[in-house]
């Protein structure tokens, strides 16, 4: 896509490119959805979920740039903000690296903005991460009732390889297969990572599916966001990963 003019109304339809645009240019967003809760305090227009956003309400907005990815986001609803004249910017990550590249066309190519200091920040902490422990294998949920848990060519299992977990189910046929929890845990792993989000797994909620398998309990936000969460993230995991009992 080409943006003739830098857009002044921005309307953005993902958590992560939520916040990446709102610390890096306050007052360019003019709407996201409703599970958008960085920056804390943001206030624009809530235009309902990323499977479900209210595409009358954005086109209302007159926004002149929505920002959306290929996976969080339907087809259809990004096809008719396009037919209602709206220039659609549409993202695909699945590698840190391409997170970067991404991050950058929306921010500077999509935007018009320079490119934010935090950027440099997260390439540099994910650069020179100190050498880890041996590599362990993990079984990664991300829902129960019915069990899903990471597979192939996921952003998330991205980031554990590099902090030396190696997603279980990597080389899984799909992306989030349905796997039987008695599967799980005969599944060979040396830990489970368990994160808050998509599904809210706790300290009372999801360790004692899996006896006698350390449990590291970890932040989505850190796990699953591409933004300025991402300088923080190596850290924030390593002591998460470290701390699995």
């Amino acid at each position: 896509m080409t943006i003739r003019t830098p857009p002044r109304r921005v309307v953005s339809l993902v958590p992560s490119l939520t916040e990446a645009v709102a610390c890096t240019a306050p007052g360019l967003l003019v709407g996201a959805t409703d599970w958008c809760s960085e920056p804390a305090g943001l206030d624009v227009v809530r235009i309902g979920g990323t499977k479900n956003p209210d595409t009358e309400r954005i086109t209302a907005l007159a926004p002149d740039l929505v920002i959306a990815n290929e996976e969080e986001n339907r087809e259809p609803d990004l096809a008719a903000l396009r037919a209602a004249g709206i220039e659609v910017l549409v993202t695909e990550v699945r590698t840190l690296p391409q997170a970067f590249r991404e991050l950058a066309r929306v921010l500077v190519q999509g935007c018009g903005l320079a490119r934010p200091e935090w950027l440099d920040a997260a390439e540099a902490a994910w650069r020179d991460l100190p050498a880890g422990p041996a590599e362990r294998t993990a079984v990664v949920p991300v829902w129960r009732r019915p069990w899903m848990v990471l597979g192939r060519d996921t952003f998330a299992g991205d980031l554990l390889a590099r902090l030396g977990v190696r997603n279980r189910y990597a080389d899984h046929a799909e992306r989030y297969p349905r796997i039987p929890l008695d599967a799980l845990r005969a599944g060979a792993a040396d830990l489970v990572v368990l994160p808050d989000e998509p599904y809210r797994f706790s300290a009372e909620d999801g360790p004692e599916a899996f006896p006698g398998l350390p449990a590291a309990l970890v932040s989505g936000r850190y796990l699953t966001w591409y933004g300025p969460s991402l300088v923080r993230a190596p850290a924030v995991l390593a002591q998460a990963l470290a701390g699995a009992r």
